[in-house]
């Protein structure tokens, strides 16, 4: 999947998303496990949205994302905002920095994005080998309790000025597959009909906890959400955070 079509509609359709809120959340997390400043990694970096609040935040951060389209709309609010971020084209399994990073955070469910668990694997893997001893990984994933009763099969209407996103789920074991299809209009005002399909995979945490030893992190601790409340078993969204041990 490019995310070509979503990339020209995704910051439209994620405006509830609260950026502000999950940068304050993850910058104050970086500083408890003391990272105040340095290199950070915005991997999976989307639109750029938290890239941009991370680096007014003061980390020097560098957005990673394998989607052209995607970080075509970051460089413009980089450039807009004078953030002086860093940007690359590459995946969560074939990234190759040129140095150490202090942090890594990746957010938005990109991890439940990946094709199997091998490739979150690999991607711990990956993180890893850049990250500094003792620097800070944070990361969010949807949990299955929020694949099973919360996406299921339903369909999700978006009504938004100058686009129409009908968002229809497949329930299939763990993973859900996902069909959008956008309405919007061109500047003659004829309406284009655009689609992106993709699927995204859930799995127990203690699954991911042991890739994520198997990687080298130990896990300090396991959030619903950006809230400092503990996971239950009605938690759509686990925020993990852990730390290189070596």
């Amino acid at each position: 999947m490019s995310y070509s079509s979503f990339a020209k509609v995704y910051d439209a359709l994620t405006k509830n998303v609260g950026y502000e809120k999950i940068a304050e959340r993850i910058c104050s997390l970086l500083r408890e496990n003391g990272v105040g400043k340095g290199l950070l990694l915005d991997n999976a970096c989307g639109t750029g949205t938290l890239s941009v609040l991370l680096s007014k935040a003061g980390y020097d951060v560098i957005a990673a994302d394998k989607s052209a389209e995607m970080l075509s709309a970051a460089m413009e609010k980089n450039a807009e905002e004078n953030a002086g971020i860093l940007f690359l084209n590459q995946s969560m399994t074939g990234l190759d920095l040129y140095g150490t990073i202090k942090a890594c955070v990746c957010t938005l469910d990109s991890i439940n994005h990946l094709e199997n668990f091998d490739e979150v694997t690999a991607a711990f893997e990956k993180v890893s080998l850049f990250t500094e001893k003792d620097g800070v990984f944070i990361f969010d994933v949807n949990t299955l309790y929020k694949h099973k009763k919360v996406l299921e099969n339903n369909i999700f209407i978006y009504d938004e000025k100058d686009i129409y996103c009908v968002w229809q789920n497949e329930l299939d074991g763990d993973s859900v597959n996902i069909s959008l299809d956008f309405f919007t209009k061109d500047k003659s005002g004829e309406v284009i009909r655009t689609n992106e399909f993709f699927t995204e995979t859930a799995y127990e945490l203690e699954e991911i906890e042991k890739a994520l030893e198997k990687a080298g992190f130990s896990v300090i601790n396991i959030f619903d959400d950006y809230t400092d409340s503990p996971v239950t078993d009605t938690t759509e969204r686990a925020v993990f955070v852990c730390k290189k041990e070596k």
